[in-house]
């Protein structure tokens, strides 16, 4: 069975670019464009990994953080944050973020970073 995951970002041309990649490697792919669709997702479909953007609208990255890590049946899914912010590093460990990718990024980078967690 291939190992699912959930992509949440706003923009739609990420998340189609992200899935072509994960779906080529043979990865089963969720999307959510917000956050608040994001956490929705994340308890009904209780993916194996989440790809998250931070800047969003309706509810930011930290905050989507904040709200996984509260609920336990979701609370230790790994997280991979896709962002710009590369400077945001040391606030991504605090929070508990697993890794992260800087936009612009390569589908290779992408794959290998998620191997380490599934």
């Amino acid at each position: 069975m291939s190992k699912r995951i959930l992509v949440v970002d706003d923009e739609p041309d990420i998340v189609e670019v992200v899935r072509l990649r994960l779906e080529a490697n043979n990865y089963e792919v969720i999307a959510a464009y917000d956050g608040e669709e994001g956490l929705r997702k994340a308890r009904n479909e209780q993916p194996d990994l989440i790809i998250l953007d931070i800047l969003m609208p309706e509810m930011d990255g930290y905050t989507f953080v904040r709200e996984l890590k509260a609920d336990e049946s979701i609370k230790d899914i790994p997280i991979v944050v896709l962002t710009a912010k590369d400077k945001m590093r040391d606030l991504f460990a605090i929070e508990g973020i697993k890794d992260y990718i800087v936009k612009p990024f390569k589908g290779e980078e992408l794959v290998k970073i998620i191997g380490k967690y599934l």
